[in-house]
């Protein structure tokens, strides 16, 4: 088993930042791939980064990409989320997600652990 705990969340002003932080504890952390995935109100959950077990490899929705950055600190079994740039769109709960895969995926179903969630609001 593993625990994910989200923090960072908050409201913050279109063009702000705000940095998400997840703190996994229970199995070994560097044995999982990471993910963060938002859900807006009245819509399905979707990917937004992951990162691979190594910190090595990422990859990002498109609608996110230059704006946020995901990376993983594994002696401190945390996984960060900085999101620049923050839009309304932006608005969302999200969530970190482990994976018992070492390589990144976007699948939500290849994910086997989930944090509660961390609300993000960005105000116009």
């Amino acid at each position: 088993q593993v625990q994910l705990v989200e923090s960072g969340g908050g409201l913050v002003q279109a063009g702000g930042s705000l940095r998400l932080s997840c703190a996994a504890s229970g199995r070994t952390f560097s044995n999982y791939a990471m993910g963060w995935f938002r859900q807006a109100p009245g819509k399905e959950r979707e990917f937004v980064v992951a990162v691979s077990w190594s910190g090595g490899t990422t990859y990002y929705a498109d609608s996110v990409k230059a704006r946020f950055t995901i990376s993983r600190d594994n002696d401190k079994n945390t996984v960060y989320l900085q999101m620049n740039s923050l839009k309304p769109e932006d608005t969302a709960v999200y969530y970190c997600a482990a994976s018992e895969r070492t390589g990144w995926t976007t699948l939500l179903y290849e994910y086997n652990y989930w944090g509660q969630g961390t609300q993000v609001t960005v105000s116009s």
